[in-house]
């Protein structure tokens, strides 16, 4: 292999099949199990979506209710995980939170044999855990943002669906339908996006034959990246650093001339802008409304406008995300938490997808280091002598 076949960052490579996802070049909308997202957005819970992802249709209304209550005696946050994101200093960024309780609540499931040789665990073993995660994240998130703030856990609610109860874990207060229909629609289009680092990270893991668990963590901690999930929080800095619609041009002369990475733009995969935006601009434009805010509108349209003038590269899914959640009330350093309770669905569906036809993913790579050398006085050993010849044998 010569260096001119590498490929840096994976672009381009095709390493395996997925049935659970794909951007549609003919028409550039992101599909989860061919259903087009902003159709899925419009029309269906974020249960449903769980459902489809985990299970590749659309449930049938005994399906969803049969998920619906599976799903709600897992929502509190059990003892042992509060206990454990209690002993976490409140300076720890929330990501680290959630990969911590993540850990926990795998180390405290106790079910299969318990052998590291059984880890990866059976197809319905996967499914359980993986309700179990997406039904115990939102309970983390909002415990993490109300002990930041010196305030209380507040239990979960039965009557409630699942992102009016996220948002009552959260706030303590029931959310307006149209906030509990922008925060349902921005968890939908989160939770799954094909092989991203941090989906890929969960399938590397999942291939050893390790369990959920772990590959879950191992994909927070990809998600935590600023160039991947870290981007959300990202944008609102941008607007709180501009302040308002009339300083974007001055802020952008600089940060251009700065060669500053402006996030909330671009993406490897879209080339003609990503099919998410209009969905959660959309959603986004609500929330503008009902809390009365006309000044954030001007400020995010005259950023977009100037920035895809000059550059044209334009906005990703977190561009309109940050100051969604924004306006609904989390605090920044909520948000990549938030993208984590979304993608958590897409991510046990891969490892889910992974076990089922599963290959070690090794890649292989090209080494530039120094030429073999030895160390001096070292007296080649039988042992040495024999790997040696086994090596020129392979060759």
């Amino acid at each position: 292999m010569s260096e001119s076949e590498i490929k840096k960052g994976l672009a381009g490579v095709v390493v395996d099949t997925t049935a659970i996802s794909k951007v549609n070049p003919e028409t550039n909308s992101l599909l989860y199990r061919g259903y087009p997202v902003q159709e899925l957005a419009a029309t269906q819970s974020f249960e449903a979506v769980a459902y489809l992802l985990w299970n590749g249709d659309l449930p049938t209304e005994a399906q969803l209710a049969a998920l619906r209550a599976d799903e709600r005696k897992y929502r509190g946050l059990e003892p042992q995980v509060k206990a454990a994101i209690d002993l976490l200093p409140l300076e720890a960024h929330p990501m680290d939170e959630a990969r911590t309780a993540v850990s926990v609540i795998g180390a405290s499931d106790t079910s299969g044999s318990g052998s590291v040789l059984d880890a990866a665990g059976s197809p319905e073993e996967n499914l359980q855990r993986s309700i179990r995660l997406y039904a115990a994240l939102p309970a983390i998130v909002a415990y993490g943002q109300r002990r930041r703030r010196g305030q209380e856990l507040i239990e979960p609610r039965d009557d409630l669906d699942y992102a009016a109860n996220f948002l009552w874990m959260t706030f303590g207060e029931e959310a307006e339908p149209v906030v509990v229909d922008a925060f349902n629609r921005s968890m939908i289009l989160y939770a799954e996006h094909s092989f991203n680092a941090s989906t890929f990270t969960a399938r590397v893991i999942t291939s050893t034959l390790s369990d959920l668990y772990s590959a879950v963590t191992g994909a927070i901690g990809a998600l935590k990246g600023p160039l991947h999930g870290g981007a959300n929080e990202a944008v609102l800095h941008i607007f709180n650093e501009i302040g308002g619609a009339d300083n974007v041009t001055a802020w952008l002369d600089q940060a251009l001339s700065e060669k500053r990475k402006i996030m909330g733009f671009g993406h490897r995969v879209y080339k003609r802008g990503d099919s998410r935006v209009p969905t959660m601009k959309v959603a986004l434009d609500t929330l503008i409304e009902h809390y009365e805010r006309p000044d954030v509108a001007e400020l995010y349209d005259r950023l977009e406008n100037e920035f895809v003038a000059r550059k044209g590269i334009y906005p990703n899914l977190d561009y309109p995300s940050g100051p969604a959640y924004d306006l609904i009330g989390f605090d920044t350093l909520t948000f990549t938490p938030l993208f984590i309770a979304a993608r958590v669905t897409g991510w046990t569906a891969h490892i889910m997808e992974q076990t089922a036809a599963n290959a070690l993913i090794r890649p292989l790579s090209i080494y530039d280091g120094p030429a073999e050398r030895h160390i001096e006085g070292y007296v080649a050993t039988a042992a040495d002598l024999e790997a040696q010849g086994r090596e020129a044998e392979a060759e």
